[in-house]
């Protein structure tokens, strides 16, 4: 290790006497030796040295107090005063102001060469630099082999706290990753020291470290190796809904036997024998971001997929609210700069029932608010989400001679026919909601029936011309 003031005069060899009286800064370590024999050298040192000199120019009183005045302003640690050359004894004048300012003064003796002393610290100096940097290519090391033999994250972390003497917190926006504190209290700027760890993702992460503790420069490849499992993190976390996602798709489509279905869930994590719901989130402008980003702290343990251009997460029943854990996803979401709507499902058991979650998961999301409750799912929802059934065409077959003549004529024909259809029929309450005659009305119900083919007042057609409606509507709340 670095070598102290009173270090150097324990070693018997040189044969050194402590001369002045300051007791402050005898255990300070000498980061140099710096032999002068200027009467001013201030402008020469930068601290924390052992100043040599034989005093050859420090010929009256007046200067040998401005000498120690001037090495005290420079911030070294002591004076080393040779004698048997100039002087046959440290001078008093300059021994009093040193004492007047707490500067150590050291008697080297004529037999002793300035050379001597400046090796032993060298030496000294080399040895602790080498040590400190045994001590952190074995830090590293230790990191390094945290993260390849499956520690992950956590034990890379708890290494780290444990080399600093010091409580390790990382955090990802609001939620902790790792926390080493007990109760995981959140860490304040005035107690922890934080450093940034870049991922070049919106999902970026600070580790947090409380004071004190002593950094050997082990943190910086802390940082490095954190980046880097990170990043694998995302990759893997792709990776995985990916998976997931095609299992979930076959599901959702009905493609498998309930057995296979079953089978096939439990190799992604998801227990199909007890309730789960699904949490759906879309976001049009951020959807490659949703695919890849992390998930609050609360919804740990759940699983996660992407399904089309949405992500998808399954959670179990298990007596939490869904909707607080919906809210903390959409939180989490806008931390991350991620504009996104969450729609929740019902919790049901078997495939089947996580089909069904799904479906109404994807129609609550549609309603557009940030969290969205779960309503009754209608039937018009689960056809639009049938991607073997062509209704968008069918509907745009149906309702396009209509919006062209409307567009062509400055008629209200779509207009029309949705008051007639949610007035169940009665002429008399559209006339009355678009304050036309009666006979406008009958009139425009026969150009309907002209240019779709279809009779309003005939229920199979009308059931044609409201589904068509619906699924318009419902297709641009949620397109494709």
């Amino acid at each position: 290790m670095a070598m102290s003031l009173a270090s150097l005069v324990d070693v018997q060899s040189l044969r050194l006497r402590k001369a002045g009286q300051a007791d402050t800064t005898w255990h300070e370590d000498i980061n140099w030796v710096a032999v002068t024999e200027l009467e001013d050298p201030q402008r020469f040192l930068n601290g924390g040295e052992l100043v040599l000199t034989t005093g050859l120019r420090l010929k009256s009183a007046a200067d040998q107090r401005r000498f120690a005045r001037q090495v005290k302003r420079a911030g070294a640690v002591g004076i080393g005063f040779g004698t048997g050359l100039t002087h046959e004894a440290v001078p008093q004048a300059l021994l009093a102001e040193a004492n007047r300012w707490g500067l150590p003064i050291v008697e080297v003796p004529y037999e002793t060469p300035f050379i001597a002393i400046g090796k032993l610290v060298a030496d000294s100096q080399s040895a602790d630099h080498y040590s400190k940097l045994e001590r952190l290519l074995a830090g590293h090391q230790i990191l390094a082999r945290a993260l390849l033999t499956g520690g992950g994250l956590d034990e890379l972390l708890r290494q780290l706290g444990s080399m600093l003497r010091t409580d390790i917190v990382l955090t990802q926006f609001s939620a902790q990753l790792y926390n080493s504190v007990r109760g995981n209290p959140a860490p304040t700027a005035s107690d922890w020291a934080s450093y940034p760890i870049p991922t070049g993702r919106r999902d970026a992460c600070t580790l947090w470290v409380r004071h004190p503790f002593g950094d050997t420069g082990i943190i910086s490849y802390a940082q490095n190796l954190i980046s880097v499992e990170l990043n694998n993190m995302v990759k893997q976390r792709h990776a995985q809904r990916a998976l997931a996602g095609q299992v979930l798709e076959d599901v959702i489509h009905g493609a498998l036997e309930t057995t296979e279905a079953q089978r096939r869930l439990a190799g992604v994590g998801v227990n199909s024998t007890r309730k789960n719901v699904v949490l759906l989130a879309e976001s049009t402008a951020h959807h490659k971001q949703l695919a890849a980003t992390s998930l609050p702290q609360s919804l740990d343990g759940a699983v996660s997929a992407v399904v089309g251009k949405d992500l998808i997460t399954v959670v179990n029943d298990d007596g939490s609210s869904a909707s607080a854990l919906a809210k903390d996803f959409s939180e989490h979401l806008l931390e991350a700069g991620i504009h996104a709507v969450i729609g929740i499902g019902g919790a049901y058991t078997k495939p089947n029932g996580l089909r069904w979650s799904y479906f109404e998961a994807r129609d609550a999301a549609a309603h557009g608010l940030p969290v969205n409750e779960p309503e009754r799912l209608s039937l018009t929802s689960l056809l639009l989400a049938s991607e073997d059934v062509p209704l968008a065409d069918m509907a745009s077959e149906a309702l396009t001679p209509l919006r062209k003549f409307d567009a062509a004529h400055g008629s209200e024909l779509v207009a029309t026919l949705e008051s007639y259809l949610n007035n169940n029929g009665s002429v008399a309450a559209v006339a009355d909601a678009l304050t036309l005659h009666r006979n406008t009305v009958r009139y425009r119900l026969a150009q309907i029936t002209e240019l779709t083919g279809y009779d309003p007042s005939q229920t199979p057609d009308r059931v044609q011309l409201w589904l068509a409606l619906a699924v318009q509507r419902l297709g641009s709340r949620h397109p494709r």
